[in-house]
């Protein structure tokens, strides 16, 4: 494979589409609910809705219920109660909660998901992984021959060029560093061609120059259109690149607005006796 970089839009081929649908609703989500067997309400009663284009930090101690939020979002957790509505552009809506298997794969296709601990294929190289974003638009034989349309490929490969990764495009990813595996991750799922995109604590594990690297990229990826939803446990990195955050505070929304509107009294709410442990 010629691993040359055409002239493609930045991150995905609908990139026009998605300019046109900025500040469009895409996900209303009504009275969401999650509780164990042991009774333990992990998310009680949450709502807000997510619109094209936004940058929401979700924020709270540990156990406030923010990875669990973006797994149920996403479908990979099930939900216990309430709505959330998938919104098309003529207003009509799916429930999320009331998908079949099928349809749920259908759906992440959509609400594409970056996890802390990156998932890649270990022994697979770099575009391979990136390329495993096309799964569900290609057929089982030809994901598992890994025959790839030129489209496919020209798309993965711009996706690299843009994070810094297409040197690394032969390699295999268990030989990258976390920052890059996180990078790679990112273009995986933007090869998903999203509308929704969400990131469960992605800079955890990252230096602070990495950190800076991933989060610029996301703050790209909703400036050209994508709803990006991220959890993140730094409110100076929350004040600096997103434009909307929602506080948890035991599984409830205590907080959902500017970063700037983040005071002495909202944190307090948010974090009790660890707000000296945030940054």
């Amino acid at each position: 494979m010629a691993l040359s970089a055409p002239e493609l839009s930045l991150v995905s081929d609908n990139s026009e589409q998605l300019q046109q649908d900025f500040g469009r609703k895409v996900l209303e989500v009504n009275g969401l609910t999650k509780a164990y067997q042991q009774g333990k309400m992990v998310l009680d009663g949450i709502s807000f809705e997510l619109r094209a284009g936004e940058f929401v930090a979700v924020v709270g101690r540990s156990g406030a219920g923010k990875s669990t939020l973006l797994h149920t979002l996403n479908g990979t957790i099930p939900a216990t109660g309430g709505n959330i509505l998938n919104v098309h552009r003529d207003q009509s809506t799916d429930d999320v909660l009331m998908m079949s298997r099928k349809e749920l794969r259908e759906w992440r296709t959509h609400c594409g998901m970056i996890f802390q601990d990156f998932c890649l294929v270990p022994r697979l190289d770099v575009i391979s992984n990136v390329l495993l974003g096309r799964l569900s638009h290609t057929s089982t034989l030809k994901s598992l021959l890994k025959v790839f349309s030129d489209k496919d490929k020209a798309q993965a490969i711009q996706l690299l060029k843009w994070l810094n990764m297409l040197p690394y495009a032969l390699q295999r990813a268990e030989n990258l560093s976390g920052g890059q595996q996180q990078r790679v991750a990112i273009c995986r799922a933007m090869m998903q061609n999203p509308k929704i995109l969400l990131a469960d604590e992605p800079v955890a594990s990252l230096d602070p120059k990495n950190t800076v690297r991933i989060m610029e990229a996301l703050q790209k990826v909703s400036s050209d259109g994508v709803a990006v939803m991220v959890n993140l446990h730094s409110i100076e990195l929350v004040q600096e690149y997103c434009t909307r955050v929602i506080g948890l505070a035991k599984g409830q929304v205590i907080y959902d607005g500017h970063p700037s509107g983040l005071n002495d009294q909202v944190l307090h709410r948010l974090y009790g006796d660890e707000i000296d442990q945030i940054s």
